[in-house]
């Protein structure tokens, strides 16, 4: 009698059911981790471009004693970088990135997203006419961070905080 027993035991439609639920609903798990840290490191590349882009900045000015004036192809004139907007093309900047291209913000192509720059005259929103002009800096959306991101320098004038506008931005002066 017990033998027949054992012999009968098996796996029922529902235990098969069961196990496979389950092995769907940790693969879904697995999926969302795995687009969360590739979002991350997108962000980590937009960051590290944009302080390639400020190190390139300060060259400029070096060599000219003044930061560029943007090519005003984006949102409110800004100077925007993305898929289908090159980043400062009639700078004169490309001789600051060495043999590199110009960075471009691959995930975005809308005029107002990806990386954004400007140059403020003297005194524009209330910063110190005598520190001259300035410039903007920023990465609009970074995927994986609160507004604004943790690491994010900040840029900021008694008339405007750029901050409240980008989730990474930073900024100097002229002088």
């Amino acid at each position: 009698m017990r033998k027949n027993l054992i012999q009968q035991r098996g796996i029922t439609l529902i235990e098969l059911l069961v196990v496979i639920a389950l092995i769907g609903l940790l693969s879904s798990i697995g999926m969302v981790n795995l687009q969360k840290a590739r979002g991350k490191a997108r962000d980590v590349v937009r960051v590290e471009e944009a302080q390639q882009i400020q190190k390139a900045l300060e060259l400029y000015w070096l060599s000219n004693s003044r930061y560029p004036s943007g090519d005003g192809d984006g949102c409110g004139s800004w100077d925007v970088g993305n898929m289908s907007l090159p980043f400062m093309r009639s700078t004169g900047m490309e001789t600051y990135f060495g043999n590199r291209p110009l960075p471009v913000d691959s995930y975005y192509s809308d005029d107002c997203n990806g990386f954004r720059y400007y140059r403020y005259p003297p005194g524009s929103y209330g910063c110190q006419a005598g520190k001259g002009a300035y410039y903007v800096l920023g990465i609009t959306d970074l995927e994986s961070s609160a507004h604004p991101s943790n690491g994010s320098p900040g840029w900021s004038c008694p008339g405007r905080d750029f901050q409240d506008e980008f989730d990474w931005v930073t900024g100097a002066f002229e002088r």
